[in-house]
């Protein structure tokens, strides 16, 4: 009777994936991407105090100011006969006109102890961009007293 021998199955090398560089250069570009990013405020972040419920008792120190935004986005400041238009492009959305004579009026309330106060009227057809648009200016010259009005003086 013949034995059989069984051969034995060279032992091969498995080859082995070493992923301890690659979890090396995937921390390293986590750091980059986290440490060259720029971080902007969110536009929900804005500091703005909108007023109680009821109208308060109080007549404010200072005459407040009235922004219009029109069904075109077109911005007025004032009301009546002193009603002065500012900015009118939509595509640019920093409003320099405004903030320049946002500027100016809380100086103005600045300098007599009180607290500056702005009322927006936003037409129905005027788009939300143009109203976060005045948002983001009253914010950029740190005016945080707003309220939202639907009542304007022709």
């Amino acid at each position: 009777m013949a034995r059989h021998r069984r051969s034995e199955k060279p032992i091969e090398d498995e080859p082995k994936l070493d992923i301890s560089s690659l979890i090396d250069a995937t921390f390293l570009l986590l750091i980059y991407f986290l440490v060259t990013t720029t971080i902007q405020p969110r536009e929900q972040d804005v500091q703005m105090t909108l007023p109680a419920a009821a109208p308060s008792e109080t007549p404010p120190e200072i005459e407040p100011r009235l922004i219009k935004i029109d069904s075109n986005g077109a911005i007025f400041s004032g009301t009546g006969a002193s009603q002065l238009p500012m900015d009118s492009d939509v595509d640019v959305h920093e409003l320099p006109m405004l903030t320049a004579e946002l500027r100016a009026y809380k100086e103005a309330a600045d300098s007599t102890n009180s607290v500056p106060l702005v009322q927006i009227y936003a037409d129905g057809g005027a788009t939300q961009q143009r109203v976060i648009d005045v948002l983001n200016a009253l914010a950029g010259v740190e005016i945080t007293k707003v309220t939202f009005t639907d009542l304007m003086d022709e």
